[in-house]
This record gives structure tokens, sequence and C-alpha cells, in this order.
């Protein structure tokens, strides 16, 4: 349990190794791409890949709340519950990519933001693993919809990596704006992380009655 105890303050070497990673992994891709840049379609895919998660409101409720909930729950929870994301994001889109239909898909994209802002707004303890399994459930269904709706020109390897590096950077947007406001205010600084877990997942419902 001593592991999922958040310190706003203290753990300064796990959060900064949180946020350089979860930041490189989404940097990465761009000298990656550009490696395996053979034409305009190999741009194109990136760029589609980038934008994907972007463009949609739900999409980026869900990926900043990963980083706001990983704050919360602080430790190991820091970097292994965004990577969780990404792991079974890309697990998500081999599916979407091969025609397998996953039922609900856009409700549980929808419902991701609810769930994660709201789990992350209670502020509870909870075991690595299970964090690790709620994010990674609702990333299938995110995954998913990347894949199914990839254009026929993108390139699948530049496509993945746009959108890896978007939600990389959605993800450590959400821990360095807990991380800032938590050096800002101190004690103070989990509950105003929970108060915004709570913002998204009103975002989240905002989207699902057609809101936003």
């Amino acid at each position: 349990m001593g592991q999922l105890v958040v310190r706003t303050v203290g753990p300064r070497k796990d959060n900064m190794r949180a946020l350089a990673s979860l930041l490189a992994l989404g940097l990465v891709a761009l000298p990656t791409a550009a490696l395996a840049h053979t034409g305009h379609g190999d741009t194109a895919g990136f760029v589609h890949g980038f934008m994907h998660p972007i463009g949609g409101l739900d999409h980026v409720l869900a990926m900043v709340a990963v980083g706001v909930f990983a704050f919360v729950l602080g430790g190991r929870a820091l970097w292994l519950v965004p990577l969780s994301f990404v792991g079974m994001m890309a697990v998500g889109f081999l599916l979407g990519t091969n025609g397998v239909t996953l039922p609900y898909a856009e409700l549980a994209i929808a419902l991701s933001s609810v769930v994660i802002g709201g789990v992350a707004a209670m502020g509870r303890r909870m075991p690595v693993i299970a964090a690790m399994a709620l994010v990674g459930g609702f990333a299938a269904f995110h995954g998913w919809a990347h894949g199914a709706e990839m254009p026929a020109d993108a390139g699948a390897l530049t496509y993945t990596l746009g959108f890896v590096a978007a939600t990389a950077l959605l993800h450590a947007a959400g821990i360095a704006a807990s991380m800032g406001v938590a050096a800002m205010t101190g004690r103070y600084g989990r509950t105003i992380a929970q108060v915004a877990g709570g913002l998204f997942a009103l975002g989240g419902v905002g989207v699902l009655a057609g809101w936003l």
C-alpha cells in the first residue's frame, strides 16, 4: 500500500521520471517517423494518426484524465498506468485494422473519461495492477477506433506512431499540469487533482449527453 501513497511535493524523482518517460515515448515518434518516411503517404499517415486523438474531445478528455489519475495514485502508478493505456491501445488498434468488431465502442470511449475521471476524483487507493486494468480496458476501445477509422492511404506504421505520440503527450500533459499545481499549492495539490478528475468526468457526461 505504501507505493500508492500520494506525495504532492516529496517524490519529485518519481514524478520527473514518469513525465520524462511519457515525453520520450511521444517525442521519439518524430525521428522514428522520419526514419520510416518513404513519401507523402507516410507523412500523411503520421499526421492523421497524431490528429485522430487530438481531434476528438472524447479522446482528449480520457487521455488527459489518465495522467491526472496516475498523479492521484502516485508511486509506480505514475508511469505504469499511462504506459498500460498506450500498450492496450495498440492491441485495440490491431483489432480495428483486422476487422474485429467491439460492441458499444463509442459508448465505452465516451464513458472512459467519466469512469477514469470519477475514480481520480474519489482519490481512493487502488492496487497498481487494478488501475492498469481499468485504463487498459478503455484504451482498447480507443485503439480500436483509431484502427477502424485509419485512412486507406495511411501507412500503418506511421499512423500508429502518430496516435501513440499524441496519446503519450496528452498523458504527460495531465501529469505535468498536476505536478505544476502541486508545486504551487503544496499539500493541496492532490485535492486539486481530484477536483480536476471530477471535471473530466463531467466533461465525459457532457459528451454522452451531446452537450459538448
